[in-house]
């Protein structure tokens, strides 16, 4: 949880129940670092990258499932539909993750020393530039003068306020290959479990019949989209329940248009 949302809770804690105790204690400094030390971990692992490379990854895979189902296709139809959408769809992905993180690092890296130039050759220039924009921002002439003056006396909080108040840039410390790597490993692991009954039934020769199959099919999806889009919180700050049910529902929709289609599309498939 973020500080902004932990000051929001000790608000409402007040002025809804006049709970003075629980708005202290939301406040406190020590709980208010163990929230920020604990956001910044689950930033450090990547949640984003893995959420949303398994959300994509479930809906890509279900439908293609669903699409080989509406025509009903033969089970190895469908593994094979399903395994090369599964590695070159999260191949895909991966390849996006990385492009586009390292593209926005090369961007930061060059307008960072666009402005450490500005700074060193023009630094009046820079300062009125920054005052500027906390004047626009509601701070009294005096507050903004001060601020500059704090700010601008270590180059790199300088030069750090100038990426944020002015070209609203603040630096990535991820890596490119480790955002890859685990939107890629999401998108694979979770692609799977639309797969994983029809897997299990060619190992194991379960014998279930193809509607079985495809219904065990959609409970799986269902699980995992929901609670995929359950764990979303961890980023949006919302109902787990209600971003559980929208992905649900989204996924759903997805579905539903493969297998319309692949009812449709039948003929085509002998």
């Amino acid at each position: 949880m973020n500080l902004s949302k932990r000051l929001e809770e000790a608000q409402q804690a007040f002025l809804k129940k006049k709970n003075v105790k629980a708005s202290l204690r939301i406040q406190d400094p020590n709980q208010i670092a163990l929230a920020m030390e604990k956001h910044g971990s689950l930033s450090s692992q990547f949640i984003g990258n893995m959420v949303y490379g398994g959300l994509d990854g479930i809906i890509s895979i279900f439908a293609v499932v669903s699409g080989v189902a509406g025509a009903q296709l033969s089970a190895g139809v469908l593994l094979i539909l399903g395994a090369a959408n599964l590695l070159g769809d999260g191949f895909s992905m991966g390849v996006g993750a990385f492009l586009s993180m390292k593209s926005e690092k090369e961007y930061y890296d060059q307008e960072y020393q666009r402005e450490s130039a500005e700074v060193e050759n023009n630094p009046e220039v820079e300062k009125k530039e920054l005052e500027d924009i906390y004047l626009k921002q509601g701070y009294p002439p005096d507050d903004a003068k001060k601020m500059i003056e704090i700010k601008t006396k270590d180059r790199f909080l300088w030069l750090k306020a100038m990426m944020i108040e002015e070209l609203g840039l603040t630096k990535d410390e991820r890596k490119p290959t480790s955002a890859a790597l685990i939107t890629f490993g999401s998108f694979v692991g979770f692609g799977l479990l639309p797969l994983l009954i029809y897997v299990i039934d060619l190992v194991f020769k379960t014998h279930l019949s193809s509607a079985t199959l495809f219904m065990i099919a959609i409970f799986l999806s269902a699980l995992s989209l929901f609670s995929l889009g359950a764990a979303k919180v961890f980023i949006t700050q919302r109902s787990p329940v209600r971003s559980g049910l929208e992905m649900l529902i989204v996924g759903g929709l997805a579905a539903g248009v493969a297998y319309f289609v692949g009812v449709l599309l039948k003929p085509l498939g002998g």
